[in-house]
């Protein structure tokens, strides 16, 4: 007999980072709601009160114990947290559901977004015991990849703009909050997290005192994207840089096409895979994606310097999308 969903537990590791947080408040606005919840995360917030399912609830450190009769585990918090984590969990026999970019491109934890294997002609396979979930970025540019290999991509260039609160969290928020104000203020900059002035300023890294590296970054939405495509495609050109905004993912992409390749057609491709294309006066970016679970897409411009050239504009909240689709993926373990 199947356990009842208000029976299962279901663990939340990582819960203080603003990807937790967002993950547990939708949990909690699911079919999920009734489960019994435990919030795990690093020493130095455990004891953190919170709720969870409308109670009280104070994060815990991970401990042998943490995993104990688990029906599901999310892994919400940084890589190097989840990579110390991720054995005990699986030791467990719970199911495992990644959301860190730790496990992007291991051959043995599948890569799941919504719908996408009907692009990818690969069947979806529940009965392994670990998945990963992509970030947004990755989620923008490898759909974008997948649409436009129907119209004889040659090549793709894509650039993802980075907030910081997918490099520094709440205290990356806090930072950039400050050096705004100081700096208007002609004071001297706190850069305890970065490292760097990042507020006003675009940068492809931070200050080498800085825990947060964007090469490292850059290196993981690399293996995400890879491990969205099939084997035989290629792997689109991708950089990372910081842009000095709080929340919300951005992307342009540059793609060479089939030069008899129009707008129209370019924009149906595109939200065939998923995008909601929208009109020139709405255009897409990360105030307007925020709170929403829809990939936005500005409509395909031609470059007319070169046939065949195109420019893509997308955006997404970076905190919602991967979250949501977590949710889906526990709800489609379920079937």
């Amino acid at each position: 007999m199947a356990t009842p969903l208000e029976s299962r537990r279901i663990v939340i590791a990582g819960a203080s980072s603003l990807l937790g947080a967002e993950l547990k408040s939708l949990l909690e606005e699911s079919r999920f709601a009734a489960s019994d919840f435990r919030l795990v995360d690093e020493e130095i917030v455990a004891g953190v009160l919170t709720e969870a399912g409308g109670e009280p609830a104070v994060i815990q450190p991970v401990e042998d114990d943490s995993f104990n009769k688990a029906w599901m585990v999310f892994f919400t918090g940084s890589p190097a947290f989840s990579k110390r984590n991720i054995e005990l969990a699986k030791r467990s026999g719970a199911r495992v559901i990644n959301l860190s970019g730790e496990l992007a491109g291991h051959a043995e934890v599948p890569t799941w977004l919504p719908k996408f294997d009907d692009h990818t002609a690969s069947a979806f396979r529940k009965d392994g015991g670990i998945f990963a979930i992509p970030s947004a970025p990755a989620e923008l540019i490898a759909r974008l990849t997948m649409a436009l290999r129907s119209l004889n991509l040659g090549a793709l260039t894509a650039v993802a703009f980075h907030p910081v609160s997918s490099s520094g969290g709440n205290a990356g928020i806090e930072e950039l909050e400050a050096q705004t104000g100081q700096l208007l203020s002609f004071q001297s900059l706190g850069k305890q997290v970065f490292d760097a002035q990042v507020a006003f300023t675009m940068l492809d890294r931070f200050g080498v005192a800085s825990n947060q590296k964007l090469q490292a970054s850059l290196e993981i939405l690399r293996r995400e994207v890879r491990s969205c495509l099939p084997s035989e495609m290629q792997a689109p050109a991708l950089q990372l840089l910081h842009a000095p905004v709080y929340y919300g993912t951005t992307v342009t992409a540059c793609a060479f096409l089939n030069p008899a390749a129009d707008a129209t057609a370019i924009a149906n491709a595109c939200a065939i895979v998923g995008f909601t294309v929208t009109a020139d006066d709405s255009a897409p970016s990360n105030v307007r994606s925020a709170r929403e679970t829809s990939l936005q897409l500005s409509v395909p411009q031609s470059d007319p310097s070169k046939s065949g050239v195109w420019w893509f504009w997308a955006a997404a909240d970076n905190l919602r999308v991967p979250a949501a689709n977590a949710v889906k993926l526990a709800e489609k373990l379920l079937e």
